[in-house]
């Protein structure tokens, strides 16, 4: 009798989803360093219907909360689920545009609206 062995193949670490990268406030030139981290339903932990992508900025964390109807909007309209790289990748775009404007730089949680979710995932090119 042969043996199975299962094959697992090479996935990233979730840290790797999106590479770290730097933003300069257009507004007071501060530079922001930004490494993420993770991302996980925030329904468990939050009691939130948000997709919750944890990012490190300049070492201080902060949640990018994409809200779950906009994920459930992208499904039905690209006809496949928004993969979990795609949706670091959203949330990056979205924390970089709030930095690049200075705009709720000081809060740990920033709340992405499902309009806003459909709108970055089409400037991403994810909507094809």
């Amino acid at each position: 009798m042969s043996e199975v062995v299962a094959v697992i193949p090479r996935v990233r670490v979730m840290s790797e989803l999106v590479e770290p990268f730097t933003v300069r406030s257009r507004l007071t030139q501060e530079d922001y360093t930004v490494r993420f981290s993770h991302l996980w339903s925030a329904i468990a932990t939050r009691h939130s219907d948000t997709l919750d992508c944890k990012f490190l900025v300049n070492g201080r964390g902060v949640v990018v909360a994409l809200a779950h109807p906009g994920v459930v909007e992208f499904r039905e309209g690209a006809g496949r689920s928004l993969s979990d790289a795609e949706a670091a990748q959203i949330a990056a775009a979205y924390l970089r545009d709030c930095l690049e404007a200075d705009r709720d730089t000081d809060r740990t949680t920033l709340a992405v609206s499902a309009e806003e979710v459909l709108r970055l995932a089409e400037k991403l090119g994810l909507l094809r």
